[in-house]
């Protein structure tokens, strides 16, 4: 066996990174700029030392000299994804801290909030094995936009690792979390879990709304950004819920459970964790926008109890994106090449950009409408119906009679 020197192997992934690009290196890899009108600004908050745990994103006040958070918080979120792709944690370290670790994410950790009146708010759920800062070009876009978003990272044994702080006199500590254990069903845990993930996205707005009104909400992170500030900055009743695969079911099940969230939006949901029951309580609009390469038709047949394949109504919708993966929502698809990207599943045939301003125009679209808000995303009304070159209105999945 032959060993690398350090340089050279760090040489070697950082091509491996990003072959198939036309460029000739991989420094043009990054995760896109919002395009909003505001610069963002992101911040940590959790309430207690086990309890709820989010990455805020909102309108800051625009600094050059910045400091942008890391895409992965620390090593232990490493060893969480190598656990979850069943990779070993030694190996797994050295390749994506190299594939990844110098990522940042594209907004000014613990910037000063920009007060420019009433912001809506939108509560974001991961999938399966992320964690709270994988989706942050949705969501700093959707905060360049005016948005503040919320970003939750779920304590339910589903998220790849998460943190707890374990006193005020010690340092916080990050555990990793378990997934399917071996020989155990898998809905009742996915539907324990899903009630739970809805959960704790509601405790996530009652702690806005309690930040809102003024109250002082203790951070156990001693986090710089002052959350004060935020008082009277929030329309509340603009709220809307907002999710990727097993976080598309949170969205379901949180619409479900809470009528202060006024409109979901599902990205490629996963259903299976869903009871039957809660289809015909879903009263809000929900807006599914799904990939081409992930759906199957038993899984669009659930989706259709919610959105009919007739229904001519504007409140439910489905639209597809052309040559999309399930990884396309997630950071990962701006990351990776070409060719590594498409190995790992993480790219789909779409250029990355166009599948990810797709999502997020089709989706502030849906949000003017359904929150009643005064801006100009009513230009892209037709993406909601799936007119365009690089949507199919529905689902290209042959479905169930």
């Amino acid at each position: 066996m032959c060993l690398l020197p350090l340089t050279d192997l760090r040489c070697k992934l950082s091509l491996f990174a990003g072959m198939g690009n036309s460029t000739t290196c991989s420094n043009h890899l990054g995760i896109p700029p919002a395009k909003g009108p505001n610069a963002v600004g992101c911040s940590d908050f959790m309430m207690d030392h086990t309890g709820t745990f989010f990455r805020l994103y909102y309108p800051c006040v625009a600094s050059e000299d910045a400091e942008k958070p890391d895409w992965i918080p620390s090593k232990e979120y490493f060893y969480g994804l190598a656990d979850f792709m069943n990779i070993n944690r030694g190996l797994s370290e050295l390749i994506f801290n190299y594939l990844f670790g110098s990522f940042k994410i594209p907004a000014a950790m613990n910037a000063p909030y920009k007060q420019n009146g009433k912001c809506p708010v939108v509560v974001f759920s991961h999938g399966l094995g992320a964690f709270r800062t994988l989706y942050s070009a949705i969501c700093a876009e959707l905060a360049s936009q005016g948005f503040i978003v919320a970003a939750v990272e779920h304590r339910d044994e589903s998220a790849a690792a998460t943190f707890f702080y374990h006193g005020k006199t010690e340092e916080p500590e990050e555990k990793e979390e378990e997934s399917l254990k071996p020989g155990e069903s898998e809905f009742p845990l996915r539907n324990k879990q899903v009630l739970q993930r809805a959960d704790e996205c509601i405790k996530a707005l009652d702690i806005l709304i309690k930040i809102n009104s003024g109250k002082k909400m203790e951070n156990v992170l001693g986090t710089e950004f002052d959350w004060m500030t935020l008082a009277n900055s929030m329309d509340l009743c603009r709220i809307a819920v907002m999710g990727h695969s097993f976080g598309g079911a949170t969205v379901i099940e949180a619409l479900c459970n809470e009528v202060n969230f006024k409109c979901g939006i599902a990205l490629d949901a996963w259903m299976f964790p869903l009871d039957e029951e809660i289809y015909t309580r879903v009263k809000q609009p929900i807006f599914f926008i799904n990939s081409e390469k992930f759906q199957w038709a038993g899984n669009i047949m659930a989706m259709r109890k919610l959105v009919p394949p007739d229904s001519s109504s504007t409140q439910r919708k489905m639209v597809t994106i052309k040559g999309t993966v399930h990884q396309s929502f997630p950071d990962f698809t701006f990351l990776t090449g070409n060719w590594i990207g498409k190995i790992l599943k993480l790219k789909g045939e779409i250029n990355p950009q166009v599948a990810i301003d797709l999502c997020n125009k089709a989706s502030l679209a849906f949000l003017q409408r359904h929150l009643g808000m005064d801006k100009d995303f009513n230009q892209w009304d037709h993406l909601i119906e799936g007119k365009d070159d690089n949507l199919i209105p529905g689902t290209n999945v042959t479905e169930l009679p």
